[in-house]
């Protein structure tokens, strides 16, 4: 006995891509003002990611000037920066997830990449030297 294709699946899924299709515009505005924000866990340093994670604002509470520690500032500010990235990579899921079907979502090019490149920091990248050469 052959198998038969789903055919209302099918034409579910057909549907579901039209809709995702139309509102691309919508989403892709909508994903470009997304920003993120974040304070270090003593409020001393706050951190503006644009959507693509690029730093847009950074304040710095002179308060972390009167026991200069240059290491510990930069930890700080860098860690502060990762909490602003993921708050924005947050903001663009919830984008993404509300304006794609679940099935799509799944089969969307780079699927789970997408997610992880969402969640992810460019520090979090190792670059590889010249070594193969």
């Amino acid at each position: 006995m052959e198998e038969r294709p789903n055919f209302g699946a099918l034409s579910a899924m057909i549907g579901d891509l039209k809709k995702a299709w139309s509102g691309m515009d919508e989403v892709q505005s909508r994903m470009l003002k997304v920003t993120g924000t974040a304070w270090s866990d003593d409020q001393t340093i706050k951190a503006v990611v644009g959507p693509r994670g690029h730093l847009l604002e950074l304040e710095i509470d002179p308060r972390v000037f009167r026991h200069p520690n240059s290491k510990a500032l930069a930890a700080t500010i860098v860690a502060t920066v990762r909490m602003a990235v993921e708050d924005a990579a947050e903001q663009s899921k919830e984008i993404l997830d509300s304006s794609l079907a679940p099935d799509l979502r799944r089969l969307a090019p780079g699927g789970d990449q997408l997610q992880k490149m969402l969640h992810s920091h460019d520090a979090d990248v190792l670059v590889k030297g010249n070594d193969d050469e």
